[in-house]
């Protein structure tokens, strides 16, 4: 039984996320919604590129280490 009880933790279901949504209405109102979902998109853009600037970086170390092999 506890097993069940432990996923059942996981994600929202359909109610969970209407009132996740209307909880953040009241908070935040209609007007600061769009302000939000903006600066979390530049967000994530801005990790999306810094992990694919790692990324390649490692990518050319380990190219350079293959070449002086």
């Amino acid at each position: 039984m506890e097993t069940h009880t432990v996923l059942a933790l996981g994600m929202p279901g359909g109610w969970e996320w209407i009132i996740i949504i209307l909880v953040v209405l009241i908070f935040f109102g209609a007007k600061r919604i769009p302000e939000l979902a903006r600066g979390m998109g530049k967000g994530i853009r801005e990790f999306k590129d810094a992990t694919k600037g790692i990324k390649d970086e490692i990518d050319e170390g380990v190219k350079g280490e293959d070449n002086k092999a």
